[in-house]
Parts: structure tokens; C-alpha cells; sequence
């Protein structure tokens, strides 16, 4: 099984302890976002595919980066780099920084282990389609020779999204809004074309209706990438997570309203004070990122089922 740690939450930027404390273990427990059951995953090297690690900062991870090699599995880091202005984006590291993990990504683990994410594109009166073009040529441009893919996508205005967009726009004198698709295949395109000219493929995440001809779908939990990066074959099945999605098969660790970086179209969170608390409250000693019931013990089994 391939390991999603986690487009839920960002866990190599505030719960990397957590996470070695569980490899470690070898196991973790996680609550099923729909039902709330917990369920064990297991973390055992002989149970894991490979990684797939989801982070606006990798920093935590990379100075223990001999603990995660020794574990044996291939993994990929989805690295969002978007620079868009602290309006947006609370509490994010400067590009610069980003941009020099997934350099040393790219030289120190694998040229195919970072994945840029581009995502998701916001529109608004600070980030106009001119900004992004010239914003994304610039990111391209530092990242050349670093990614081999980026990955977009537009942002889906979730009830949760609106209320905390709107939320920036009334603290920041802001507007912010959802143009036609014309505009978006328009974008995307040309992000496609500066993207190719960096030695760059740009994929799009989910939303198969913005391709064209420059661009691809994406795969961000991708079994061939991590073959490649393992230099043997992977066997695992294709079950996205969502309409549109062309992900493989894969375990989410995570838990939503858990990441502090207050990203203002953030779907994962519903408010920032909610994710700080439950950053702060978190336990690394924890078999799972928040608290969940305990298991029943065998003896416990034993009486249930007399």
C-alpha cells in the first residue's frame, strides 16, 4: 500500500516527530473522515509501497532524512510553491526556501522524487491571471532542472473556502472571484508552454475539463514514479480519491483542520484558530495525529463476542 502523508494536513511541517515516532512502531491509527471509525494502518517497511508526502516545508524531514532511507521505500514529496501574497497565504516558508529543498530533493534523494505543485490557482485582485503568469514563469525559472512536473489545478470553492476567502478579503480590502473556464484553459495552457520551456510537464489535478494538447492529467500518488524511483516494478491498482482524480491506490494518515499555515482557500480547514489549537494539543507520543478512542483489547473481543 502506498502511503498518503497527507493531503490532508501538511505532517512534515509540524508533525514530522509524530510521523517517526509511528514508522517507528510500524503502525498508526487513523479516522475515517466519512464514518469516523478509526482504523490501524500498517507502517511496517514490508507492508509500504512507497510514500507520497504532501508539504509547503520538507525542512523537518530532510534533517532526518537517514531515518526515512533506512525504512527501505521509495517516496515522492508533492512541494507546493505558489508565492502568492501573505494576504493568501498566512504563515507559508519564502519561495526561495522552497525552492532550495526541492533542490536538494532532486540531488540528495532522487530527480524524480519532487513534484512541484502550482496549486491551487486563486483568483483575485492581487493574483490576476497576469500575476500567475509572471508569479509561475518565475517559479519555473528557479525550479529549472529541479522537477520534472507541475502540478496545478484552479481552486474549488467549497463552502469552507468561501467563508474563509471571504474572511481575507473583508481583513485585507481584497476581492476575489471564480471566472468561466474560458479563462482558466486559456491559463493553463500558456502555464503549460512555460512550464515545457524549463523541461517541465505541466499536469492538472482533477479537473480533466482544463487540458489541452501542452498539458497532461496528473497522478500525484503515482506507482510509476515510484518504480522508477525504486528501479523495480510496483504493482498497485488506480482508485482515485475523487471525481476527476487518476491517483493509484493509497492510505491518507492525516486528519483535516490540523495544518496552521492559514491558507485563505484552503479545503482541508475551516478556520485557522481551530488548526493552530489542534497543532498545539497534538500528542507525538500518539498512535494517531488527534485523539481517538482505544482500541479493545483482546480480552475486551473475548466478552463482546461470548
Amino acid at each position: 500500500m502506498i502511503i498518503s502523508a497527507s493531503y490532508r494536513t501538511d505532517i512534515p511541517a509540524f508533525y514530522s516527530q509524530w510521523f517517526f515516532n509511528r514508522l517507528r512502531a510500524g503502525w498508526c491509527r487513523v479516522r475515517n473522515p466519512y464514518s469516523g471509525k478509526p482504523a490501524r494502518v500498517d507502517l511496517r517497511p514490508e507492508s509500504v509501497t512507497g510514500f507520497v508526502f504532501w508539504t509547503r516545508n520538507f525542512a523537518p524531514v530532510l534533517a532526518r532524512a537517514a531515518e526515512l532511507h533506512a525504512c527501505g521505500r521509495p517516496y515522492v514529496v508533492q512541494f507546493t510553491i505558489t508565492g502568492y501574497p501573505r494576504t493568501l497565504e498566512t504563515a507559508v516558508i519564502p519561495p526561495a526556501a522552497a525552492v532550495d529543498q526541492i533542490r536538494r530533493l532532486s540531488v540528495e534523494v532522487h530527480p524524480l522524487c519532487p513534484v512541484w505543485r502550482y496549486d491551487p490557482i486563486v483568483f483575485s485582485s492581487e493574483t490576476t491571471p497576469d500575476f500567475h503568469r509572471r508569479n509561475f514563469a518565475s517559479l519555473a525559472a528557479a525550479l529549472e532542472g529541479a522537477s520534472t512536473e507541475v502540478v496545478v489545478s484552479f481552486a474549488q470553492i467549497y463552502a469552507k473556502s468561501r467563508r474563509n476567502l471571504d474572511a481575507a478579503a473583508a481583513r485585507h480590502g481584497l476581492q476575489w472571484h471564480d471566472p468561466d473556464d474560458s479563462v482558466k484553459i486559456a491559463l493553463a495552457d500558456e502555464l503549460a508552454q512555460t512550464a515545457a520551456s524549463r523541461g517541465m510537464k505541466l499536469t492538472i489535478c482533477t479537473q480533466p475539463r482544463y487540458l489541452s494538447p501542452a498539458s497532461a492529467e496528473a497522478r500525484c500518488v503515482d506507482a510509476r514514479r515510484l518504480s522508477a524511483i525504486a528501479g523495480l516494478p510496483l504493482a498497485v491498482p488506480l482508485k482515485g480519491n475523487r471525481p476527476g482524480c487518476a491517483c493509484h491506490e493509497s492510505r491518507d494518515i492525516g486528519e483535516y483542520d490540523t495544518c496552521p499555515h492559514g491558507c485563505a482557500y484552503c479545503y482541508a480547514v475551516r478556520n485557522r484558530p481551530l488548526a493552530l489549537r489542534r497543532y498545539k494539543a497534538h500528542d507525538p507520543d500518539g498512535d494517531s495525529l488527534l485523539p481517538l478512542p482505544p482500541e479493545p483489547s483482546p480480552a475486551s473481543d473475548l466478552f463482546l463476542f461470548k
